[in-house]
């Protein structure tokens, strides 16, 4: 059977440490080389200057616009690589703190229900839009010249505008992190869950709906109405998220990967997660096995 390479996935331990609520590090500079990588820490990273990269986070490629900020949650997949960026002048400046931070007691009070959401969908990755980083830049750049209590509050006043942002972007399919995402409601957390337990089998609307309780038809407007998909669509995501984390981990064969996913044929994985990706699976494991990376 023919094998295919890897990557070796780095584990980045960072400056932060036990006794302190984030640190944040800023640099402007040219190019450097660093691996794909993960860590325990939520990040946030604000990037200037770097239109042209190539973005992956978690199994989303992407190109970077000359602005971008991004959320990232523990333990997820992260890299840009140099693709077509030719600055010598990249900017950075990247928040990191503690997964415990934040408390479930503290978290699960009303007024952070927000704050709450946005870090469950960092598990996934954040991509907020262009009108928000307005918002925040200077006050994110600023962190690094505010010292012990106003540093934080300052922090928590950029999560507040951050959390309240209805157009964000998840760049990361379910499946792909081993944590999963918070559902709202019992039912359709029971769905969610039967649909991680079940991805890699024939799942049928009629078997989904009978785990919700509901006809088929009232199940396929319940699901649309709550997360603006349909199941299929859903399934599939979640389907192509351990795919891709396949594709990275392990030496599978593209085909063996398909079929362990729940594909019923090559074919048909190929066209879905080239409609998905905008790439081949073979050209999404290349990404990751090949190029460096411009920053972190």
């Amino acid at each position: 059977m023919h094998q295919v390479s890897t990557p070796r996935v780095m584990r980045e331990i960072t400056p932060l440490n036990s006794s302190d609520c984030f640190t944040i590090s800023a640099r402007t500079g040219k190019k450097s080389e660093v691996p794909l990588h993960y860590h325990d820490e939520f990040e946030l990273i604000l990037i200037t200057n770097g239109k042209g990269a190539k973005r992956v986070v978690g199994n989303s490629i992407g190109v970077v616009d000359d602005t971008e900020l991004i959320f990232i949650g523990p333990n997820l997949y992260h890299a840009w690589f140099t693709h077509q960026c030719d600055s010598e002048a990249v900017t950075e400046t990247i928040v990191q703190f503690h997964k415990d931070l934040f408390n479930e007691s503290f978290l699960n009070r009303n007024q952070l229900c927000f704050v709450k959401n946005m870090l469950n969908n960092a598990r996934r990755g954040i991509l907020f839009p262009k009108n928000i980083i307005g918002q925040v830049a200077t006050r994110i750049e600023g962190l690094k010249d505010k010292n012990h209590f106003d540093a934080v509050l300052e922090l928590l006043g950029v999560f507040h505008v951050l959390s309240l942002c209805p157009d964000i972007r998840l760049l990361s399919d379910p499946g792909f992190s081993d944590e999963k995402i918070e559902q709202k409601g019992r039912r359709i957390e029971r769905v969610f869950e039967f649909m991680y337990a079940n991805y890699h089998k024939n799942v049928s609307l009629a078997e989904i709906a009978e785990i919700a309780n509901m006809p088929a038809t009232s199940f396929s407007r319940f699901i649309k109405k709550r997360t603006g998909k349909t199941f299929v669509e859903i399934l599939n995501e979640i389907r192509l998220g351990y795919a891709s984390r396949m594709l990275v981990d392990s030496n599978k064969t593209i085909a063996e990967i398909a079929y362990q996913c729940g594909f019923n044929n090559i074919s048909n994985f190929n066209r879905t997660f080239k409609y998905k990706k905008l790439c081949t699976p073979k050209e999404f494991r290349e990404t990751f096995s090949a190029g460096k990376t411009i920053y972190v």
